[in-house]
């Protein structure tokens, strides 16, 4: 009995979220973001179906919709904050952002491309006063992983757990380590610093 009513209670403090969502011109960015999140198995749901399991099933994703949509943050309190100690601190974010488990994350960058994956416990952030990460397209980001200060992490790039990145990474590329350095370029094994 509990356990409908506690479906029931997630459903109904959703929908004043959902009606902005419906409404909003930054739709189509959040569709971008509910087709990542489909894209990597978090949903099999498909439209208008898929947004409001993510929107009351979904920390991260409630956590992105409030960034996407800030009207959405009035109703913060009445749906459940985001996720757990996960900050998103970034002006530009691009479309099919996917955070998988975003506890303990902070995401402080001065942009990011699109379809970029972010596990838990990253920190992108600064290195000095104002120097924050650029980070490029279809970039992986993984457990752990730090990338800090006025840096470029290239398109198709993996940033592997636990990896510290103080300098730039070339695109498709595969970094692992502290200090990180390039194991795979362009599909290719090698071993390379930064």
């Amino acid at each position: 009995m509990f356990g409908n009513i506690t479906k029931l209670f997630r459903v109904f403090r959703s929908l004043p979220a959902f009606a902005i969502y419906r409404m909003s011109t930054a739709r189509t960015i959040v569709d971008a973001d509910i087709a990542r999140w489909q894209k990597v198995g978090e949903t099999d749901k498909h439209g208008l179906g898929a947004a409001f399991f993510a929107l009351t099933k979904k920390e991260e994703f409630r956590s992105v919709l409030y960034y996407r949509m800030p009207a959405c943050r009035a109703f913060a309190w009445l749906m459940g904050r985001g996720a757990p100690a996960l900050y998103l601190n970034t002006p530009n974010i691009g479309p099919g952002l996917y955070l998988q488990h975003g506890f303990a994350t902070v995401v402080t960058a001065k942009s990011i491309g699109r379809n970029c994956l972010i596990n838990q416990q990253v920190t992108i952030g600064y290195r000095g006063f104002d120097k924050a990460p650029h980070i490029g397209d279809n970039v992986s980001i993984r457990a752990g992983a730090k990338i800090l200060g006025d840096v470029t992490i290239g398109d198709n790039s993996v940033i592997g757990a636990g990896a510290v990145v103080i300098r730039s990474v070339p695109p498709d590329c595969v970094v692992v380590g502290n200090p990180a350095v390039i194991v795979r370029r362009n599909g290719v094994k090698c071993r390379e610093a930064l």
